[in-house]
């Protein structure tokens, strides 16, 4: 069993000896999605796969969560805003505006990006490279920004 696994288990059956029910349901919904994953796959995940299940989970409440606070429903913000503090407590921890800034720019260089018609090359490699560890808008935001000037 990979390290992602194992925490998810032991998360599991701590939140159900606890009785913690957002937690519960949080981390069925999770085991849920991977499942689901796996059957598509037909073998079980590796855990770059993992990250980017438990990753697109975590787009999945931030995208939700912006939607219920322009609804004007802060109560279901609030309950997705528990559920993904879950979620990214299986992730590497998120690099602050500034790393991420720095490994944009590393990368360009690295590739010779001049404009922004390689920012899907870009993109690419920092997607790969930063999975799970940042968020996609805003290394777009970045990448677009750096390749813009």
């Amino acid at each position: 069993m990979t390290p992602i696994y194992k925490r998810l288990e032991q998360a599991f059956t701590e939140a159900l000896k606890n009785q913690q029910a957002l937690a519960l349901s949080t981390l069925r919904m999770l085991k849920s999605a991977i499942h689901y994953r796996e059957v598509e796959t037909k073998r079980r995940l590796t855990e770059e796969e993992l990250k980017a299940t438990i990753a697109a989970q975590v787009k999945q409440r931030r995208e939700a969560i912006g939607e219920y606070l322009k609804a004007g429903r802060p109560e279901l913000a609030k309950k997705e805003e528990e559920e993904l503090s879950i979620l990214l407590s299986f992730l590497p921890p998120q690099l602050s505006p500034q790393e991420c800034e720095a490994e944009v720019s590393q990368i360009i260089e690295e590739l010779g990006a001049s404009g922004l018609k390689d920012l899907g090359r870009v993109m690419k490699t920092a997607m790969t490279r930063l999975a799970g560890q940042a968020d996609g808008k805003v290394v777009q935001e970045i990448a677009r920004r750096r390749l813009s000037s």
